[in-house]
């Protein structure tokens, strides 16, 4: 992995190429007029440092755990009050500490399994319940043992895909906690792939970015519950449409990375190329497009988790090289830069 080199210029331009950049300032910025947004530092995660943990949201209620600190694996769980800055620790996490899990809410509960204990893959699966904040165990997850997967909930369903269990993965699972049990569905119809992303909006969720043996993917899938089927939305590098003018180039794949949805647009931001990035950029779900906003103002970073409530989007954890952060950043679009509130 590549060293970063951290700016200490009061002001740095941008160029469409250069985008490897690994720490920003509120002062650096596009030449481009069109780049806006403001990362603002909020409420530090009072837990450690860590990478690759997990988070799901239940209403208002923001849960953060698991993941590795560079020592060791973890099973602490915190809740953030974001209408407060307030983090509150909750019930350990019951099984066996791990990384590179995922986790979804379903139903007023959250679900935490798969995963890397630091010896083995693990496929366990774990419910947890906020209002008595007690776990529970419930079926093994229906397919391989993995990790590095991505999860999503749709309805009143909870579902698995992708990841690494010695091959790259492409397979997708439904959860159906009613009858605690895990039904094989419609497979990823691109790449097998690792260390990708997923959102969901109007019940459907998308699946972009990730790797393959060793190459940066740049198909983008959305799937449909009802229909059990996928279909492909618009490459994310240069394409030769003629009708569909970008500059996308090669800067928005990327692994590891995060993203999350406010009113309509998914913005995916941090991850690795060969090295750590900071680049953002915004998806419009509408019309299949995406716009480059503000890199993350942060010291850019992979394996860092996003979460949404009240439509206020925020990122935290992560970690470069052998740095694992505990910092929170909120995001603001349409606003811009503010160098003061770092």
């Amino acid at each position: 992995m590549r060293k970063k080199w951290f700016l200490q210029l009061s002001t740095v331009i941008l160029g469409m190429t250069s985008f490897m950049l690994t720490s920003c300032t509120k002062s650096s910025s596009s030449s481009d007029d069109d780049i806006i947004g403001n990362w603002k530092r909020s409420s530090e995660f009072e837990g450690v440092g860590r990478t690759e943990a997990v988070t799901f949201t239940i209403g208002t209620r923001v849960f953060v755990g698991l993941g590795y600190d560079g020592t060791d694996r973890l099973k602490d769980l915190w809740e953030f009050d974001q209408s407060t800055g307030t983090w509150y620790r909750r019930a350990d996490f019951p099984g066996v500490a791990r990384s590179s899990a995922v986790a979804f809410a379903v139903n007023g509960k959250g679900y935490v399994g798969t995963g890397y204990d630091g010896l083995k893959k693990l496929k366990d699966f774990w419910e947890y319940n906020p209002t008595t904040n007690t776990w529970k165990q419930v079926a093994d997850f229906g397919g391989t043992e993995r990790y590095g997967a991505v999860a999503f909930s749709i309805g009143s369903m909870g579902y698995v895909s992708t990841g690494y269990d010695g091959n790259y993965l492409k397979d997708l699972w439904q959860y159906d906690p009613v009858n605690d049990e895990w039904l094989q569905k419609a497979s990823l119809a691109g790449s097998k792939r690792m260390d990708a992303v997923a959102f969901v909006n109007n019940n459907k969720a998308y699946i972009v970015t990730g790797i393959n043996n060793g190459s940066y993917l740049a198909d983008f899938w959305v799937y449909d519950p009802v229909a059990n089927n996928w279909a492909e939305k618009r490459k994310i590098t240069s394409v030769s449409d003629e009708t569909y003018d970008d500059d996308y180039g090669s800067n928005i794949t990327r692994s590891n990375a995060t993203i999350f949805v406010m009113n309509d647009k998914a913005y995916l931001t941090t991850g690795s190329t060969s090295g750590v990035i900071g680049t953002t950029w915004e998806y419009d779900i509408t019309n299949d497009t995406w716009k480059q906003k503000t890199s993350f103002e942060g010291t850019a970073r992979e394996g860092a988790l996003s979460f949404t409530v009240n439509s206020r989007g925020f990122l935290t954890t992560g970690h470069n090289s052998s740095t694992r952060f505990d910092d929170l950043w909120e995001f603001f679009p349409n606003s811009d830069q503010d160098d003061d509130d770092n």
